[in-house]
């Protein structure tokens, strides 16, 4: 172990330089530690004579690719969203009018409603999946749509969903 400190000791300011370099001096210091983590798990394997410098850029260089690839899976905040969802999985097609009709509705026209006309479920399922009748989810189903009809200013085709 007392090698090992040594090699840190020679080489911390090399690797710490190295990664400041590729990384930029945010995520420098973890690559770094991160650098270290490793060259100390590998150290013992190490064989006799090789190039430790070397070594230890190679496990620099290697970190520095993982500390890259995690910072591209990271969401990057911005000021403002660039589009809203949509209703129909489109992004040009978002109508937030839409889900403010939906939201006044109760929850069981609501789902009624989502459940049939949206995700194309028989009422039979739609009674399993929220209780009540078959009947029951029909009414909601019907009544969901009576009242979008009335609230909801934008299109609404034969079947009674919004387009």
């Amino acid at each position: 172990m007392r090698l090992f400190q040594q090699i840190v000791t020679d080489h911390g300011p090399m690797v710490l330089r190295v990664c400041r370099a590729v990384l930029g001096p945010q995520d420098a210091e973890d690559a770094w530690s991160e650098t270290f983590l490793s060259a100390m798990r590998a150290y013992p394997d190490l064989p006799s004579g090789s190039n430790v410098e070397a070594w230890l850029v190679t496990i620099a260089h290697r970190k520095a690719i993982d500390v890259t690839r995690a910072a591209a899976r990271r969401p990057t905040p911005v000021d403002e969203l660039p589009e809203p969802p949509s209703r129909t999985g489109r992004p040009e097609d978002w109508d937030g009018d839409l889900w403010s009709a939906l939201k006044a509705l109760p929850a069981r026209q609501r789902q009624a409603v989502a459940y049939h006309y949206l995700a194309g479920l028989p009422y039979k399922e739609i009674a399993a999946l929220c209780g009540g009748s078959t009947d029951a989810a029909r009414r909601a189903a019907a009544d969901g749509i009576k009242t979008l009809r009335k609230t909801y200013p934008g299109p609404i085709d034969q079947r009674g969903v919004a387009r």
